[in-house]
C-alpha cells in the first residue's frame, strides 16, 4: 500500500520537558479533508504544529511525498508546499485585504495574478472589500483573508486550526463549503475543528 502524501507517524513531543503527543500518527491524502477532533486540551492544535514543525518531535517523523521533512522549518516546509492557518492573530490587520493575500506570495518569483483571481473567485466578498483594512472585517470576512492568503502559496497541504472558531453558524456552513472546493483542487487539507459534527 501506497505512504499517505501527507504523515505524521508516531509523533511524540511537546513544550519543554512536557509530551503533549504520545506516538501521535495523522495522516492526509491529496484532494482529502482529514479532521482533527477532540475535546479543548487534547493536544489538536499540538499535533498540527508538530506537523508543520513549530515544535521539535523527541519521536516520530513526518514525511511530505514520501520525502522526510522532519528537521525542516516551517518556512522551509512552505517552500515544500505546506500552508498553515493559525486560530488566531492569522492576518495583517492595518494592511488591506490585498495586500494581506499579497503577503501569502511572498516565496513566489511568478506572476501571482492569476493566484490572485482564484481566491477572489472562491471568496467574492474578497474582491469587493480588497482596499479595505483587514482589519475592519467580520470575524468570518477575516477567516476567508487568512485562508486566502494561505492559497496564494498554492500550497499541496492546507492546514487549518479551527477556522471556524467565533463565526457564526451561516458563515461556518459557508467557509466549510469553500474549503470542501479548495479539497476538490486536489489540494489535502488537515484541519483541526471544534464543531466536530459539522466538520464530519
Amino acid at each position: 500500500m501506497a505512504e499517505p502524501f501527507l504523515i505524521g507517524e508516531a509523533m511524540t513531543g511537546g513544550y519543554g520537558a512536557v509530551d503533549i503527543l504520545h506516538a501521535c500518527t495523522i495522516a492526509v491524502e491529496p484532494g482529502e479533508i482529514a479532521v482533527i477532533v477532540g475535546p479543548n486540551g487534547a493536544g489538536k492544535s499540538t499535533a498540527m504544529k508538530a506537523v508543520f514543525g513549530m515544535l521539535t518531535l523527541r519521536g516520530g517523523h513526518v514525511r511530505l511525498d514520501g520525502e522526510d521533512i522532519t528537521a525542516l522549518s516551517p518556512q522551509a516546509r512552505v517552500a515544500k508546499g505546506m500552508a498553515f492557518v493559525p486560530q488566531t492573530q492569522n492576518i495583517f490587520t492595518s494592511m488591506t485585504v490585498e495586500e494581506n493575500l499579497e503577503m501569502g506570495a511572498f516565496l513566489r518569483r511568478d506572476d501571482i495574478k492569476t493566484t490572485l483571481d482564484q481566491v477572489y473567485h472562491l471568496f467574492p466578498i474578497l474582491k469587493t472589500k480588497r482596499r479595505q483594512a483587514a482589519g475592519e472585517l467580520s470575524g468570518g470576512q477575516r477567516q476567508q483573508v487568512a485562508v486566502g492568503r494561505a492559497l496564494m502559496t498554492q500550497p499541496k497541504v492546507l492546514m487549518l486550526d479551527e477556522p471556524t472558531a467565533g463565526v457564526s453558524p451561516i458563515v461556518m456552513d459557508e467557509l466549510f463549503d469553500r474549503i470542501i472546493e479548495v479539497a476538490r483542487t486536489g489540494i489535502s487539507i488537515l484541519m483541526v475543528e471544534q464543531n466536530a459534527r459539522q466538520a464530519l
